[in-house]
């Protein structure tokens, strides 16, 4: 009896000891000892959980000792920690490259371990160090196979984003997601994204006929549940000043030179005495502005309960314009808000909505009479302004040319206005339907209006093509509009703890539909902006001048995705999407899209063996079919939109006219996408590698000019030849990136990365009678400088080649006469090559003399943490990309860039740069002498941040207070003599010419991060 006493005894004090209840009170700090606020703390098994205060702080009550207290922030790794003592102290582990990242594809998402397809991402850490003011820059130099180039420094300007190549004669840009619906990546608030996700193969193929040119998937902050409101302001300051000044002559290197091109054409000097020309004006001085204003603020505030998340944010950006003073400038506001919430266990509902307001004021340029143009091409021998004050005029001899003015006063009478209204946003369902059964619903849209106001002064500048005889004001107003409706379900389902399955099927509806007017007014009240306005204008016009548009296109989706691995180490996917358009005719309204994408987690394999150089190695590829629809409305339609005159009683009568002959065969581009690629994890996972082979085959590319008979109308305006599907273009490449973070101790720790792309594009068809379509300008009335044809590179540059410089009359009349260029040569002229041999030079000799695609572009950057301070240094590098100087006037009397100075004078003197003179030359036809090689490394981003320490911002009620100081665009290394090597008008034909580009700020900010 006493044995059985003393043995229930025991039971009861030992389960009194395994139920030994604590409070336990804990901190959760980051890497560097930085308390972690807004962190989830739960106890596993039960539903008692917790976060972090400001502080890093957190306390549970009732916790069973040896229990086991699970610890997750996004962006670490999950810590769980066994309960034995009251107070513990956890420091969590950055994991920004953890196998169990969930990375977005399209109407779902997959663990990174299970990826297939070629997928790359950027979070919003990289977005707070770089400081885009636009997101697209955020891409470029941080995703391998993806070229940002922009299209000018101006405020607001546009860039382009071309993923692994240009691939097309038409719309190279890539399809934008934003919280799964279509919208645009260029007017987000960087500040509000959580990551950027690119698809570049066909694991895009989800998309279907809108996924040919890549797809960037943005998913947006959201709040997170059990969680105090955190409140976030990020605000920087700064100042902006030109990245590059050209050389040119100073006044008295300009009079010698001059003096020295009449003396050879035998005309009188122009400049008997240079004495008294000193340096006269420096025209880029007048033009850049120093100290240019820049100015953001980022608000936000976010957080959530058991079933609510929320997330509200703001933002104002004011960017003043380096040239143009007031003229010339981008103010930027939006407002955000985005709510989640738990309806019933089964029921989640999801909003985001958008609102953006911008204005934007521009100048003249990337162009023949552009602001930057004049600035290089007026003389430093004139001033800026007359005796009397007033802009000064440019002579309007025929050595400066009719298109050639003041700058200052072109800027002075310039008068424009831009503004745009924006609502975006998506509402989204998902109803658990059964246990691995989810059906998901989501209506997103886009609906947008601008206006502008163009006012042309009634001004003379003394003779020139820009002389206005008429004061008018242009006004338009376009309203743009679309929405989506997605439907799909997703089930899931793990049988035998081996194989796991998971089926998307879904249909998607599309619209989009608006309309633009467009009106001009002549005789505007006292010839003021102030009084620009249509409803003052009473001039009584000569031609047309109202015009405007409507269009409404539709599309039907249906997709299906099945995704299958086994124990996780053998993956495989498979897509299919069908897309019917309004687009297309009857017999090409609905397209196809099928995709396959499979891998293998080689490190997995018994046979791999625990390896202590690489824990994970998969082997992946894929394969698909996608389709580019970003083609003209109506192309299978005779609709009426030229212009025509009539006769109606004697009297001359505007009307319309058939445009475009349409083809009924018309359909969108097919793309059939290749990709074999490694994913690897080195030392402890310390180095990240992944690599990529691919091929990219666009076929039934647009091509315009078909040749046809003229007796269709073809040459009225407003009309063209027939569009047909008959070109075909292929990129290859390889993608390489690879990332190494270290922690030297628990002071220092350091991030760098490194991603190179090399690529090689080439037409394989252009059917449309003549085997080519040119595009873009050199100089004035000469050929189009670019091409696209079999054999060649995407828009590469058509002239003539050239062999040094004629050093004597020997010389001259050993070679083939060049007199069919424009001139006879003579010593001192350019001279040029037969590349036919036939003994003749003429327009027959015209062949590639330069590519504007890189064969490689990559990106180096580095991270170090020191205690509180941060450094941080983003650049990236372009190599083999040629680009066409087309910013010189070719006139004798205008000024030139310093290599002038090393011009032939005499026999042996030069070989590389032709003599001055004003007689009749060959010089300036379009040749190789004006191709240069762009390559370039650009230092895009250097950072120094200091995190005050949190026990003094805690006194104070902040988590965190960061101050920081930076450079954006501080160096570009290059040969290029232009203003700026990386820029493209967009163009894929004569996208390489430089016609002044507006060069990239450079920026100098001062900021400050603010957590409470």
């Amino acid at each position: 009896m006493k044995s059985k006493l003393l043995l229930m005894a025991l039971m009861l004090f030992t389960s009194f000891a395994f139920s030994q209840n604590l409070e336990v009170n804990g901190t959760v700090l980051d890497a560097s000892g930085l308390s972690l606020p807004g962190v989830n703390v739960k106890v596993k098994g039960s539903s008692q959980s917790t976060t972090t205060d400001f502080d890093g702080s957190f306390k549970l009550t009732a916790v069973p000792k040896g229990s086991i207290i699970a610890v997750s922030y996004i962006g670490f790794r999950t810590q769980e920690v066994i309960v034995s003592d009251s107070k513990i102290t956890v420091k969590l582990a950055e994991d920004a490259r953890s196998l169990d990242e969930v990375v977005v594809i399209g109407y779902g998402s997959q663990k990174r371990r299970e990826v297939t397809g070629a997928v790359s991402t950027v979070g919003s850490k990289t977005l707070e160090i770089l400081k885009p003011i636009k997101v697209e820059q955020a891409l470029q130099g941080t995703v391998s196979g993806v070229n940002v180039t922009t299209q000018s420094g101006a405020p607001g300007a546009g860039l382009d984003i071309r993923i692994r190549g240009i691939a097309t004669n038409g719309q190279n840009g890539p399809l934008m997601i934003i919280d799964g619906y279509q919208g645009d990546l260029s007017l987000l608030n960087p500040n509000d994204i959580e990551t950027i996700t690119v698809l570049k193969d066909a694991q895009a193929a989800i998309y279907g006929s809108i996924g040919a040119n890549g797809v960037v998937l943005i998913t947006t902050k959201m709040g997170r549940k059990n969680s105090q409101t955190k409140v976030s302001y990020n605000a920087y300051t700064g100042f902006q000043e030109t990245s590059r000044k050209l050389p040119t002559l100073n006044a008295t290197e300009y009079g010698l030179l001059l003096n020295e091109s009449y003396a050879n054409g035998g005309r009188a000097l122009p400049y008997p005495n240079i004495s008294n020309l000193a340096k006269g004006t420096d025209w880029q001085d007048e033009v850049f502005g120093k100290g240019v204003p820049i100015i953001n603020h980022d608000l936000s505030f976010s957080g959530g309960s058991e079933k609510i998340t929320y997330s509200i944010s703001g933002s104002h950006l004011d960017q003043e314009g380096i040239v143009g003073g007031d003229k010339s400038g981008f103010l930027r506001n939006t407002a955000r808000i985005a709510l989640g919430a738990d309806l019933s266990d089964r029921i989640k509902l999801k909003t985001n909505l958008i609102y953006t307001y911008f204005t934007r004021k521009t100048l003249n340029e990337n162009g023949l009479g552009s602001v930057l143009f004049n600035a290089l091409n007026v003389p430093a021998t004139l001033s800026p302004y007359n005796a009397n004050g007033d802009f000064s005029l440019v002579p309007s001899t025929t050595g400066l040319g009719t298109e050639i003015i003041n700058p200052l006063a072109q800027i002075a009478n310039t008068y424009n206005d831009y503004n745009y209204k924006k609502i975006n946003g998506n509402f989204g369902l998902d109803f658990k339907i059964f246990n691995g059964f989810v059906l998901s619903s989501a209506i997103g849209f886009n609906t947008s209006n601008s206006e502008g106001k163009n006012f042309a002064k009634q001004i003379s500048y003394g003779g020139k093509v820009f002389d206005v005889q008429r004061s008018s004001v242009t006004q338009n107003t376009v309203n743009d509009n679309n929405y989506s409706f997605d439907l799909f379900g997703t089930y899931t389902k793990k049988f035998e703890d081996k194989h796991n399955v998971t089926g998307t099927i879904g249909t998607t509806i599309f619209r989009e539909w608006g309309n633009g007017l467009f009106a001009t007014g002549f005789d505007v009240p006292n010839n003021s902006w102030q009084f620009a306005d249509l409803s003052l204008t009473k001039g009584i016009s000569e031609a047309l001048n109202t015009s405007g548009y409507v269009y409404d296109q539709r599309r039907l989706s249906y997709f299906g995705r099945l995704q299958y691995d086994y124990k996780g180490k053998y993956l495989l996917s498979a897509i299919l999407r069908r897309d019917s358009s309004t687009k297309f005719g009857p017999g090409n309204k609905v397209g196809y899209f099928p995709s396959l994408t499979a891998g293998w987690v080689i490190s997995d394999e018994g046979f791999f063996g625990e390896s202590k150089t690489i824990s994970f190695l998969k082997l992946r590829g894929s394969y698909g079919t996608l389709g580019n629809d970003q083609i003209p409305n109506f192309g299978y339609l005779a609709l009426l939109t030229g212009e025509a005159t009539y006769v109606f009683d004697g009297t001359l009568v505007n009307g319309i006219a058939t445009g475009q002959v349409p083809n009924p065969n018309l359909k969108w581009e097919g793309a059939r996408k290749f990709d074999v690629g490694l994913d690897a994890k080195l030392m402890n996972d310390k180095v990240n590698v992944v690599a990529d082979y691919f091929i990219d085959t666009r076929n039934d590319l647009l091509i315009q000019n078909i040749p046809v008979s003229g007796i269709t109308g073809i040459g009225a305006p407003g009309a063209s030849s027939p569009t047909l599907n008959a070109g075909s273009v292929r990129n290859s490449g390889f993608e390489f990136a690879i990332d190494y973070s270290e922690k030297f101790s628990d002071n220092f720790s350091m991030t760098i990365g490194y991603n190179v792309t090399f690529l090689k594009n080439e037409v394989l068809e252009v059917n449309n009678g003549i085997g080519f379509i040119e595009g873009g300008s050199f100089g004035v009335g000469q050929p189009a400088p670019s091409r696209m044809e079999i054999g060649k590179p995407m828009g590469y540059f058509y002239g003539y080649k050239t062999d040094g410089i004629f050093q004597n009359q020997a010389e001259v009349d050993a070679h083939p006469s060049q007199v069919a260029l424009g001139a006879n040569a003579a010593p001192g002229d350019i001279r040029y090559v037969d590349t036919n041999g036939d003994g003749v030079l003429d327009t027959k000799d015209r062949t590639n003399i330069g590519d504007p695609i890189p064969d490689a572009t990559m990106g180096f950057n580095l991270q170090l943490n020191y205690k509180n301070v941060d450094f941080s240094m983003y650049t990236f590098a372009s190599v083999g990309n040629d680009m066409v100087r087309n910013y010189e006037r070719t006139l004798s009397d205008a000024n030139r860039l310093d290599y002038v100075l090393d011009r032939w004078t005499g026999e042996g003197t030069s070989t590389t740069v032709p003599r001055v003179t004003t007689g009749a030359t060959a010089n300036n036809v379009f040749s190789n002498y004006f191709v240069e090689d762009a390559s370039y490394i650009r230092i895009q981003n250097i950072q120094l941040g200091y995190t005050l320490n949190p026990d003094i911002t805690a006194k104070a009620g902040m988590t965190k207070l960061r101050l920081y100081t930076g450079v954006n665009n501080l160096y570009t290394f290059t040969k290029y003599k232009g203003f700026d090597p990386g820029a493209s008008n967009g163009a894929p034909i004569g996208g390489g010419i430089d016609y002044g580009f507006y060069p990239i700020p450079r920026t100098y900010l001062l900021g400050l991060n603010i957590n409470f």
